[in-house]
Parts: C-alpha cells; sequence; structure tokens
C-alpha cells in the first residue's frame, strides 16, 4: 500500500528542492507529486533577485507575501508587497521577474505544474527541476 500522506515543515523541505515543495518534479510514488498545481516556499535574503526573467509563461501563478517585503516586476507594472498577506496574480503569457527589497518569505503557486522554466545554476543540468524523494519525516528555493 502507499502511503498517501507527507507530514512536514516547509522551512525544512523547501531547502531540499530550491524551495519547491509540490509539483510534477516530485517523485511520483510520493503524495507531494501533481501535474496540477506546484507550490513554493521561498525563504529570500535582502538583495535576492530571479536572475532571469520568466518569458513565455504558460501557468497562472499567485504570489503571498508571508514576511518581509517583496517586489514583483510585469511587464507593464511593478508590484511591491509590503504587507503580511499581500499577494499578486498573473496569468498565462505575463512575464515576470522579482526581487527582495527585505529579507522576505513567500508562497508561491502555479497552475499547471508543467517542466521548465528553471534559472540552472552552476553545477546543475538544465533538465529541470531535481526530484525529491520525501520520505514524510518533514526534512525535505526561490521563487523561479
Amino acid at each position: 500500500m502507499t502511503d498517501s500522506v507527507y507530514v512536514g515543515n516547509a522551512g525544512r523541505d523547501a531547502a531540499l528542492d530550491r524551495g519547491w515543495l509540490l509539483g510534477h518534479f516530485v517523485d511520483t510514488s510520493d503524495p507531494r507529486h501533481s501535474e496540477d498545481v506546484e507550490i513554493k516556499w521561498g525563504v529570500h535574503p535582502q538583495g535576492d533577485e530571479r536572475a532571469q526573467w520568466v518569458t513565455g509563461e504558460e501557468r497562472t501563478a499567485l504570489l503571498v507575501l508571508i514576511s518581509g517585503r517583496f517586489r514583483v516586476d510585469l511587464p507593464e507594472r511593478t508590484v511591491l508587497l509590503t504587507e503580511q498577506g499581500d499577494y499578486v496574480v498573473w496569468g498565462r503569457g505575463v512575464d515576470h521577474s522579482w526581487f527582495a527589497e527585505e529579507a522576505s518569505v513567500v508562497l508561491t503557486v502555479r497552475w499547471p505544474s508543467v517542466p521548465g522554466y528553471k534559472v540552472v545554476e552552476e553545477g546543475e543540468s538544465a533538465a529541470g527541476h531535481r526530484h525529491s524523494s520525501g520520505t514524510g519525516t518533514g526534512t525535505g528555493t526561490n521563487p523561479s
């Protein structure tokens, strides 16, 4: 029987896969695997920024400020999230980037969960997210 329950801690689990807690990139045997939605717990030091703009976006996204001061740059406007609970939603076809004006924690929800958009960092492959194999022990980073 496959265990269909996972209990964890967003802060600890996020550290395992660049902040991502749920999505297509999680092993299919893990209850956090989803082709429908992606969820990220992003912890960003002051001055952290997305290295490249996301272009050709195929997903809808919701970004909620948990703490800090976080800027989302969109083609036609800039949105500054300053109070806990401030959020922004953008749809398919809207390019974006971001910048942490203060140390910030943000929760990002994107749908559907599709491969791509990952900024390749030194020592990583361009194939996409690493696959997680969380055990549900709560051991398992930046909005991409």
